[in-house]
């Protein structure tokens, strides 16, 4: 009982200490590598204690949650930089940068990098991805994962072509601006994963898009 309240306690400081003013929403928000902490502190202290005899257990939890509270921080804080670089490199630009855990979503619209039907990238395309390739390229303990989608319009074969052939143009570019090819995998999904109603035109609109998706490696 005094250990889970020890626990608590440590979890409760964590949090209040690193909380933070996200400068896009106004909102306290706790950061990822924070929460990744308190939740590699308590798998650590849990670890410490069951591994530890009966007299060293109160020094067995706190050495676990140290280490713990370090390796579960760590992807959390590289990828927090990372989000915040690419936040102030994108801004105005009307790419969507959206925070999953510790991964980070580029979505590219489709009204910013392809003319309709085209594969071939657009020049206001060409010096975004210079910017995301610029700070990429800076954090290569990532890797990408490139993916293109398209409306429900037209025959699915076309439009599976469409979106592979729109996923590659991106990677390649981003390839030509510095970004390793290794770091990078390609795919298309056609109309299989909407993120809105193909039943108007502002749903299909939103569907036509290039996803970027940066996962941090070992």
């Amino acid at each position: 009982m005094k250990f889970r309240t020890t626990a608590a306690m440590l979890c409760v400081a964590m949090l209040a200490g690193c909380a933070s003013t996200d400068p896009y929403t106004g909102e306290q928000k706790t950061s990822n590598a924070t929460k990744g902490a308190v939740g590699g502190a308590l798998a650590g202290a849990l670890i410490g204690l069951a591994s530890s005899s009966k007299s060293d257990r109160g020094k067995g939890a706190l050495i676990g949650a140290v280490a713990g509270g370090a390796l579960g921080g760590g992807a959390g804080h590289y990828m927090d930089k990372q989000e915040a670089q690419l936040r102030d490199q994108l801004a105005g630009t009307g790419v969507s940068v959206v925070r999953q855990g510790d991964n980070i979503q580029l979505v590219l619209p489709n009204t910013l990098t392809f003319a309709s039907g085209k594969s071939d990238l657009q020049y206001a395309a060409v010096n975004t991805l210079s910017g995301v390739a610029m700070v990429v390229a800076k954090f290569n303990k990532t890797r990408l994962e490139v993916t293109g989608h398209t409306d429900s319009t037209g025959g699915a074969d076309l439009n599976q072509r469409l979106s592979i052939a729109r996923a590659e143009a991106v990677a390649a570019e981003l390839t030509r601006q510095g970004v390793s090819s290794y770091r990078i995998s390609t795919a298309g999904y056609g109309p299989l994963r909407p993120i809105a109603s193909n039943d108007s035109a502002a749903g299909r609109a939103q569907n036509r898009r290039v996803e970027i998706l940066l996962i941090p490696t070992p």
